[in-house]
């Protein structure tokens, strides 16, 4: 009679729900797999909710049949090209692809690689660099024992990570007021012939611009004809390289330019695939060194592997083999002309209320604002105050040289539509309604006049 009760009570009638379990100490018995999933389940309730988490770049939502595809290869571990060969041809395509749509050369014969994210893309490409340097050095009879690398404090942080895992001395471009990215004059200033690579980005985590990716070229051709400085430029494109070519394609900053060796492009924020999902692409196979890529054969047959991981699943890749051939060039430029409309209308409305400013205007899905000035609150207040009505809208400094600059930072993602936009704008106007004592502390937040109030 007990079996009979227990196989039909509810799971928060038993008593792993009315008794403690451990948290940093393996339990010595088992529980119910329900119970395990309903414990695990309820604590991740504690999270910020997924739609409202405008501080991410990365994918939170993906068609049905792209989930059954990722549920039905979940389990391929990626690696195994001799077990999973339809998968490695899948990625082949996928760099071939991406290649073209940078405009490479040759795009069938363009090397590259998946990765976990654009991360280890990033440090992937600056070994490729740093290695060719070493052997230019070499050639030339000189000394490969001092590296460095140009970049702006507009990169990621792992860029620093990179300088500092492989000792190569970085050279920083600071911000200034008013100015966050790099041009060709902050190049010329720090460039010798110990410099590996220079970094240049295609639209900023900070403010969503991009440096002035053409005009680097530029200066880079003509220094390596008066000097031979053989300095290759490597383009973040994490962010932007999955809009500009289907918003901006006259824009050069791709293959169409010579320095231009290498790109890492995020599959997982704007190629609309969950995470992690990044990609690395060559312009040529002379700009991936052979000491690179490994050959094993523990596995099956031989194959070569041009990683910092070894395995990983073959799910993301497959989404993002799905979401091209889906979507094609025409799919992918409506979803980001939409994408750009509703950044626009956004940015336009917060700076309407005469409370913000805007740090740029937006030419990728990014707003940053700044509060206008005579304010008695900060951004860091703004951002409290939404993140009680769920919204996570982060708000920081910029880097070393404009650090007095304090920005809040929209980012725009596929599902977030003309009426979430109206929502949160109601919402940022209650908040700075509270902040400055024109509403009642014991009024709600989520106070909205109409959908097109002017917030």
């Amino acid at each position: 009679m007990k079996k009979k009760i227990d196989s039909i009570a509810s799971t928060y009638s038993t008593r792993y729900f009315s008794s403690p379990i451990p948290k940093y100490k393996m339990p010595e018995g088992e529980m119910p797999p329900d119970a395990a999933y309903q414990l695990i389940h309820d604590e991740l309730n504690l999270d910020g909710r997924v739609p409202l988490n405008l501080a991410s770049f990365v994918t939170t939502w993906m068609e049905p049949q792209a989930n059954k595809l990722i549920a039905e290869n979940i389990n391929k571990n990626f690696i195994d090209h001799d077990e999973y060969l339809q998968s490695a041809e899948i990625e082949r395509r996928c760099i071939s692809m991406l290649a073209g749509l940078y405009n490479s050369p040759n795009a069938k014969a363009s090397p590259g690689a998946s990765t976990l994210g654009s991360s280890e893309a990033i440090m992937l490409a600056l070994l490729a660099h740093k290695f060719r340097w070493k052997e230019r050095m070499k050639k030339k009879g000189k000394s490969a024992s001092k590296p460095n690398i140009v970049m702006g404090a507009d990169v990621h942080t792992v860029w620093d990570k990179f300088a500092r895992y492989f000792d190569v001395e970085p050279r920083i471009i600071p911000m200034k007021k008013g100015k966050y990215t790099i041009n060709a004059a902050d190049v010329a200033k720090l460039v010798d012939e110990n410099t590996i690579c220079v970094g240049a980005i295609l639209c900023t985590t900070f403010s969503g611009q991009m440096d002035e990716i053409e005009k680097i070229n530029g200066f880079l051709i003509k220094l390596k004809k008066k000097k031979g400085w053989d300095i290759p430029m490597h383009v973040d494109a994490a962010s932007g390289g999955f809009i500009a070519p289907f918003l901006h394609p006259s824009m050069k900053w791709d293959f169409r330019l010579e320095r231009v060796k290498s790109i890492n492009v995020s599959g997982h924020k704007f190629g609309l695939v969950y995470p992690g999902l990044g990609w690395v692409i060559f312009r040529e196979k002379a700009d991936l060194p052979d000491e690179l890529v490994f050959y094993v054969n523990y596995l099956g047959g031989e194959m070569p592997t041009f990683t910092l991981n070894f395995s990983k699943g073959s799910s993301t890749v497959i989404a993002q083999y799905y979401n091209l051939i889906r979507l094609g060039k025409s799919g992918y430029k409506k979803i980001m002309q939409s994408i750009m409309q509703n950044t626009h209308y956004l940015a336009k409305k917060l700076h309407a209320s005469g409370r913000f400013s805007l740090l740029c205007t937006p030419i990728f899905p990014v707003v940053a604002l700044k509060l206008a000035a005579g304010r008695k609150y900060s951004v860091f207040d703004v951002s409290q105050k939404l993140r009680e009505r769920g919204w996570i809208v982060p708000a920081y400094s910029l880097p070393a040289g404009a650090q007095e600059e304090k920005i809040l930072r929209i980012v725009i993602k596929e599902n977030f539509g003309r009426d979430m936009a109206d929502l949160l704008c109601a919402d940022v106007e209650a908040a700075c309604d509270l902040l400055e004592g024109k509403a009642s502390k014991e009024k709600p937040v989520h106070k909205r006049k109409g959908k097109h109030h002017i917030c």
